[in-house]
């Protein structure tokens, strides 16, 4: 197992809208290509406190490969991105991580 941890800084003022693309539209289109997060967090304290984080775990390099890639071709995702965006951008960045559990982690 490996694990996606992707970190969105949202343009200042925009985390509400970048939110409500996630909960309403790209976590149940996700379902249905089987990507299914562990979670979501907004950061609190740390380097920026306009944050939103997200973990995605998958069986494979392969797997994200083929299900990322189904998903980002998918017409309703560039519906979804459109229309969130039709005010302005609503993202200032993205940074993404694929990390793999230690032997004495207890996630695996």
């Amino acid at each position: 197992m490996i694990y996606e941890l992707r970190v969105y800084r949202p343009v200042p003022g925009q985390m509400s809208r970048l939110l409500a693309r996630f909960s309403d539209h790209l976590v149940p289109l996700w379902k249905g290509y089987g990507i299914l997060p562990i979670g979501f967090w907004t950061t609190v304290i740390g380097d920026s406190n306009n944050e939103l984080s997200y973990i995605i775990p998958w069986q494979s390099l392969a797997e994200r490969e083929e299900k990322w890639t189904a998903f980002q071709n998918d017409p309703a995702w560039h519906r979804i991105r459109d229309e969130s965006e039709r005010d302005g951008p609503i993202v200032a960045s993205i940074k993404n991580q694929i990390l793999t559990p230690t032997a004495f982690s207890s996630m695996r």
